[in-house]
Parts: structure tokens; C-alpha cells; sequence
């Protein structure tokens, strides 16, 4: 081990701050890199000495041994990763670029270590005669197949080259959410007054908000945070506008020059496809399916295929409508793209009789939050307590300890709300340390990432109904962390299929808009007063509006992310496959995706949900299904069904196979019927 580092007493590795916390203050950027390098030594110490141990193999010396290994290394990374994503700057980027093959190199060294495989096939081989209970015999099972996909089995030759294209993989996942990140970063609309046309009052503080970040005090900036892009899009009267806006946000990652991600693609998908193969699987889509509920490429086209159907269908029955829209308001040019979001504003005024500025005064970002904990305490028996003045890895960051109903604690949870340049888009849940009972055992230490745009000081951050929600999405994941009562931390939380880990996080959308929740937490930002009836009644009422345009922007995404991986090799030019493969699904030319392949950060800015991103619609149907349970009995709190779905569902975590858990929570597995009816597609 490295002299110059003391894993013992480091703050990177021993935490002593606040509340067993990391102590943040005392942790600087140039100590990750001698620390990794320690902390990857200690651990591959750990990894030599399970896999020379001379004694036959048990669950303690092996199994256990194997999972509870690594400690500081998990502390330094899991704070590291954290930082890359949350707030980043050139030197975190820089080392960034260093571990991540580093890491990648290491793991392949441990999953490819002959010694330590015989270890495990060995317990895998005995496993019907060791008597072991059904976690634990799920855990080795995990483990023996996690060793074999990852190359245990390959010769000399297969792995060495497995850790080379795995090493290169991870290089170019960092560059790419780099690359992302720059294109973000340093793109903005500096606007004035004159240009504000249309935009209401909540978009024009953040707008100000954000020139002001950026050096521009003053004027007004539309950046490309979804937070400022969407609604500026939504609300803003100049066209012109709109359609700068739009070709910024749809051409991330492929502006030429360093940040072009056209390459790092095209080198990913060809890697991936070599992987497989390498693997004996017929493509990349295949291996990565082998571990879920959908298991095959075909099984997932059972699901999208008549979703994407019927959400064309819907969209051109919207566009319809749109376009005698723009007519009436006098537009003589060609419908497009940048004008959608604008018209499905104006067709929602006049179907339902209000908008969405008229919402955002009773969504206060606290008062969510509130709403956030409320629903967990009904459900859960769980309570949160915020403890102010604990430093964390910026000054926005936000601490609450977690307390089970008889008031002993849980955990932590840790919320980073808004928006900033150091920060990579999007919205997203971890964990500092997951919960689990092996060995000396660990309290679950989660957090969430949001990137809401900042209010001027002394205003109150107001919500969309969608940030609303995907806050709601993201503390379901949380609460999937945070719930957890396992004993193998390998299949702690949220260490589920990739298809069955959006359940939670889905299904805790829906107490979002349950009248009894919004008309205690939906008060009027100046007023105090709930949201008025007619007004929640025409939110409810309005809840499908827009299915057309939301699905098929999502699943034009997934299916590419399919069509890129399901083949056995990889296009040579992704961009042009893109577009044709587009073009054969009859994609109108007036949405576009969700995520586009350049700055696809999901499937390429690491392995996260490359071939998964379907998941989201596969965890939909059974979200659809497990609220309807609520439904059926007239109660969203019902007590017994909120203990089923706590023990079966979010205490559960990995510990059994997801369809067993579904069942045990619903008594049979769901048919896609009412996602559908959900989506407001059939």
C-alpha cells in the first residue's frame, strides 16, 4: 500500500463528519488521486487473500469475504462519483479521465481472477447441498453468472482482450457526459427584455438567474437545462427564437470539434458488439437482456412496438390540431419542430381552460418536498428531519435524517436541487453507502440530484407539474435505497433488473397528484390558499394531454437504443442509422427524440442503461398495475397494501426474482392494458 496514504484515518475514507457524513470540509481535489491509487491496492490485497486462501470454500470465507471487501474503496468512489456528476470542474474531470480505466482495469482483474472463480464455482457447484437460505442462494448464483458474463470463462487470450475493450469502454463513457457537459455548459441565449415576449414571470427570474451565473447581470439567459429550455419553448412568442433554442438542445454532442461525440459512438457501439460476441452472445442487446424481467430483444418489441403504433397515431391526430392553431394565430410557415410544446400550450387553454404558468405558484419546491416526505410517512411509517449547517459537496445541498416510525434511525438522505454549470443535466438518485446487515452492517447514506432552475435569493423555486413529478420519481428511488432490509449488500436497494428498478420510482409518481396530497401540499406561493378545485379538476382532467407527443419522443429513444444493439454488429455510421432507422418508423419530422444519440447520456455515457432504456415503459406497466391495487380498494394509503408494497417491493431489493416479488405484492403479473389506458393511448 501506498506509504503516503493512511486509509485508516483519511477523510475520504473514514468518515467523521456530521452524522458519520464524509467531512467535506476537509476533503480537496488532489486527494482523490493518491487515495484511489491506495485504496485500489488495499483492495486488490483483500481480493489476493480470498482467492488464496488455502481453506475449502464457505459462504464466510468467500462469499462474504468478497462482498464485504474494498471498503475504502467503495467510500472514496462513491464520494468521487458524486462530485463528477454534481459538481465538477476541470480537475475532477481530469481525474475522471485517469480512474475510470483504472477502475475498469481492476474490476476485470478481479472478475477474470482464476483462483478466486474456482472459489465461487466451487460453492456454486455444492450450492443445493449447503443448505443456504433463498437470499443467500440468490447472491452466489448473481455472483457465479456475474463472473461468467464478465469473461471467468475465457481463455487467456478472450480476457485479456475483454479488459481491454472494457477499459476503452469506460474512457468513452466519461468522454462522452463529458463532452455533453461542455456542450451545456457553454451554450447560451443571452436575451433582453425586448425578446421576453409571452413568458411568464417564474421563467423570466430563472432566465435572470442564470444570465446573472453566467457574467451577463441584467439580461436573460436560455441555457439548456430542461428546467429553462422547456418552458421557454412552451411559452416564448418569438419563433425565431424557439427554433435557435431547439437546434441547440437537439445538437449536444455533435457541434464539430472536441466535444463532438460522433466518434466515441461509433467506437462504443462497435466495442459493445465485439464484447458480446467475445461473450458467445448473438449481440449486445442479448447479453445485456440475459439479467432482466424482458430477458430478450423480441420480448421488448412486444411491448414497443403497439405503443409506438398507437402514439403515432395519437400524434397526428394532435398535430392536426396544432396546426389549426398556428393557422388561426396567423403563422404562414410550414409547421415545425420548435412549435409544438408552443401550440399543445395554447390547445391545453382552450381544452382544459388553463395552463401550465397558472399551476406553477401552488408548486413550491418545499412544499414538494414536503409532500415528498408526507406520502413516505402514510405509506412507510418513515419521518425526515432536516439538520442545517452540515457541509456536503456544495453549499446547495440539503441533509435530513431518516427516522422509522418508533423514532430510531434509518439513515440519511441527501437532495441537491438546482441547476448550475458544474453540474451534469438531468435528475438522478445514489448512494453514499447502501444499507444492508453482513458483517458489522451499513445505514443507507442516498441522495437525489435535480437540476431546477434557482430562484433570485429570497424567492421561492417554483415547479412545472413534470419537475414535480420527476421529483417525486427520483425520492422514489430514494425511498427503494433507503427502505432496503437485506443482508447481502450486492442486492441492497436498488440493485435490481435494470426493467424492474424504475417500479419504485414510478409507482411513487402517482401520489403526486392525489387530490388529498395536493390540496395540503399545493398551496398558492403569495396566497397560502390550496389550489382551487375547478383548477385541480382541470389538472386531472388534463393528466393524458399530450400522450402523443410524450410517447413517441420516449420511444423513438428506446427503440433506437434497441435497433443500435440488437444487431450483431455495429453501424459504421451511427448518425446516418439513426436517421434512417427514423425514417422506416415513420418518425414525424415535428418531434423529436427525447434524447438524441449524441448527447444520449442513459446509453452512452456509460453501460447504465445501454439496451435498457425501454425499462422505463417495461416498469410502467407494472406501475400502472400496482396503483390500480390502490385504486381498487378506494384508498391511496390503504394499510395492508402499503405494508405488502414496502416489504415486497421496496424493502426487498434484489433479494428474490422480481417477478416473484411482483406477485407476492399483487398476486399476478400485469398485461400492458393499463399503461396504455394511463398513457391515454387507448
Amino acid at each position: 500500500m501506498s506509504s503516503a496514504v493512511d486509509l485508516v484515518v483519511h477523510p475520504l475514507t473514514k468518515w467523521q463528519g456530521p452524522l458519520d457524513l464524509p467531512d467535506f470540509a476537509r476533503i480537496g481535489d488532489g486527494d482523490f488521486g493518491p487515495v484511489f491509487d491506495a485504496a485500489l491496492k488495499a483492495h486488490e490485497a483483500e481480493i489476493d487473500a480470498i482467492a488464496g486462501n488455502s481453506e475449502t470454500p464457505t459462504i464466510e470465507n468467500t462469499l462474504a469475504a468478497l462482498e464485504l471487501a474494498g471498503e475504502p474503496l467503495d467510500h472514496v468512489s462513491s464520494i468521487f462519483w458524486c462530485r463528477a456528476g454534481a459538481h465538477t470542474n476541470e480537475d475532477i474531470q481530469a481525474l475522471e479521465r485517469d480512474i475510470s480505466p483504472k477502475m475498469s482495469r481492476h474490476f476485470s482483474a478481479i472478475s477474470m481472477n482464476e483462483k478466486l472463480f474456482a472459489r465461487i464455482d466451487d460453492l456454486y457447484q455444492r450450492r443445493e447441498v449447503l443448505k443456504l437460505d433463498a437470499e443467500t442462494l440468490r447472491v452466489l448464483e448473481k455472483t457465479w453468472k456475474g463472473f461468467v458474463r464478465s469473461g471467468a470463462r475465457l481463455d487467456a487470450d478472450g480476457k485479456k482482450r475483454l479488459a481491454r475493450i472494457n477499459e476503452e469502454l469506460s474512457s468513452l463513457g466519461t468522454s462522452f457526459g463529458q463532452n455533453v457537459l461542455a456542450d451545456e455548459r457553454d451554450w447560451a441565449l443571452f436575451l433582453d427584455e425586448a425578446d421576453l415576449s409571452g413568458l411568464p414571470d417564474f421563467l423570466k427570474s430563472a432566465m435572470a438567474q442564470a444570465a446573472e451565473m453566467r457574467g451577463q447581470k441584467g439580461r436573460y439567459a436560455v441555457t439548456l437545462s430542461r428546467s429553462i429550455y422547456e418552458p421557454f419553448s412552451t411559452f416564448s412568442e418569438r419563433r425565431d427564437l424557439r427554433e435557435i433554442a431547439f437546434r441547440a438542445f437537439t445538437m449536444r454532442g455533435q457541434n464539430g470539434g472536441a466535444s463532438d461525440n460522433t466518434s466515441v459512438v461509433r467506437d462504443m457501439l462497435k466495442l459493445r458488439a465485439e464484447k458480446a460476441k467475445l461473450l458467445g452472445y448473438g449481440s449486445f442487446a442479448a447479453l445485456k437482456l440475459d439479467d432482466t424481467m424482458a430477458k430478450t430483444p423480441k420480448a421488448v418489441h412486444a411491448l414497443l412496438d403497439p405503443v409506438w403504433e398507437k402514439a403515432l397515431e395519437k400524434a397526428a391526430s394532435d398535430q392536426k390540431e396544432l396546426e389549426r392553431l398556428a393557422a388561426e394565430a396567423g403563422s404562414n410557415e410550414k409547421f415545425a419542430a420548435w412549435d409544438w410544446r408552443f401550440y399543445q400550450e395554447k390547445l391545453r387553454a382552450e381544452k382544459f381552460a388553463f395552463d401550465e404558468a397558472e399551476l406553477k405558484p401552488y408548486l413550491q419546491l418545499d412544499r414538494i418536498i414536503e409532500a415528498c416526505f408526507d406520502v413516505a410517512t402514510r405509506l412507510f411509517g418513515i419521518s425526515f428531519e432536516e439538520k442545517h449547517g452540515i457541509a456536503a459537496w456544495h453549499p446547495d445541498a440539503r441533509v435530513f435524517v431518516v427516522k422509522n416510525a418508533d423514532g430510531s434511525e434509518r439513515g440519511l438522505f441527501l437532495a441537491d436541487y438546482f441547476a448550475r454549470p458544474s453540474k451534469r443535466s438531468g435528475a438522478w438518485m445514489s448512494a453514499l453507502k447502501s444499507g444492508y446487515t453482513l458483517g458489522q452492517g451499513s445505514q443507507p447514506v442516498i441522495y437525489n440530484i435535480m437540476n431546477f432552475a434557482k430562484p433570485p435569493a429570497g424567492e421561492a423555486a417554483l415547479l412545472s407539474v413534470d419537475e414535480a413529478k420527476t421529483l417525486f420519481h427520483e425520492f422514489g428511488h430514494a425511498l427503494h435505497g433507503m427502505l432496503t432490509e437485506v443482508t447481502w449488500p450486492s442486492v441492497s436497494g436498488t440493485s435490481v433488473s435494470r426493467d424492474f428498478v424504475e417500479l419504485p420510482s414510478q409507482l411513487y409518481e402517482h401520489w403526486l397528484t392525489v387530490p388529498a396530497v395536493l390540496e395540503k401540499h399545493a398551496l398558492h406561493v403569495k396566497t397560502g390558499k390550496p389550489m382551487p378545485k375547478d383548477l385541480l379538476d382541470k389538472m386531472l382532467a388534463a393528466r393524458t394531454f399530450g400522450a402523443g407527443f410524450a410517447t413517441v419522443e420516449f420511444t423513438a429513444s428506446a427503440l433506437i437504443d434497441m435497433a443500435y444493439h440488437a444487431r450483431p454488429d455495429a453501424p459504421s455510421e451511427p448518425l446516418r442509422f439513426e436517421t434512417e432507422t427514423l425514417d422506416r418508423l415513420d418518425m414525424p419530422d415535428t418531434i423529436a427524440m427525447r434524447h438524441r444519440t449524441p448527447h444520449f447520456g442513459h446509453v452512452f455515457a456509460g453501460d447504465g442503461y445501454s439496451a435498457g432504456y425501454y425499462s422505463y415503459m417495461w416498469s410502467e406497466v407494472l406501475d400502472a398495475d400496482a396503483f390500480a391495487a390502490f385504486e381498487e380498494t378506494g384508498d391511496p394509503f390503504n394499510p395492508a397494501l402499503a405494508e405488502r408494497l414496502k416489504q415486497n417491493i421496496y424493502a426487498a431489493g434484489g433479494s428474490k426474482d422480481p417477478e416473484e416479488l411482483y406477485t407476492a405484492f399483487r398476486g399476478k403479473m400485469p398485461s400492458p392494458e393499463a399503461m396504455m389506458v394511463k398513457r391515454g393511448l387507448v
